[in-house]
C-alpha cells in the first residue's frame, strides 16, 4: 500500500477550508430560516384563524346561555303559579 505523502498546510489553506466549511453551513441555515418564515406565516394565520373562531364560540355560548336564562325565568314563574293555584285549594 503506497504511503499517502504529506501535505503541508498554510493558515491560509487552512482558513480557506474553515470558511468552505462554514459557507455551506451558512447556505443550510438560510434555507431553515426561509422554512422556519414560511412556518411562522402559517401559524399567524393560524392564530387569527382561532381568534375568530373563539369569538364565535363565545357569541353562541352567551346566546344560548341567554336562551336558557330566559326559560328557566319562564318556567319559574309557571311553578310560583301552581303553587299559587295549589296554596288557594
Amino acid at each position: 500500500m503506497p504511503k499517502k505523502q504529506k501535505k503541508d498546510i498554510t493558515l491560509d489553506g487552512l482558513a480557506a477550508m474553515v470558511k468552505y466549511g462554514f459557507d455551506g453551513v451558512d447556505k443550510r441555515f438560510d434555507a431553515v430560516d426561509k422554512r422556519l418564515d414560511g412556518i411562522d406565516k402559517r401559524l399567524d394565520g393560524i392564530d387569527k384563524r382561532l381568534d375568530k373562531i373563539e369569538g364565535e364560540l363565545d357569541n353562541i355560548k352567551h346566546l344560548i346561555l341567554s336562551e336558557h336564562k330566559r326559560r328557566i325565568q319562564g318556567l319559574e314563574q309557571e311553578v310560583y303559579k301552581i303553587k299559587e293555584l295549589f296554596a288557594m285549594h
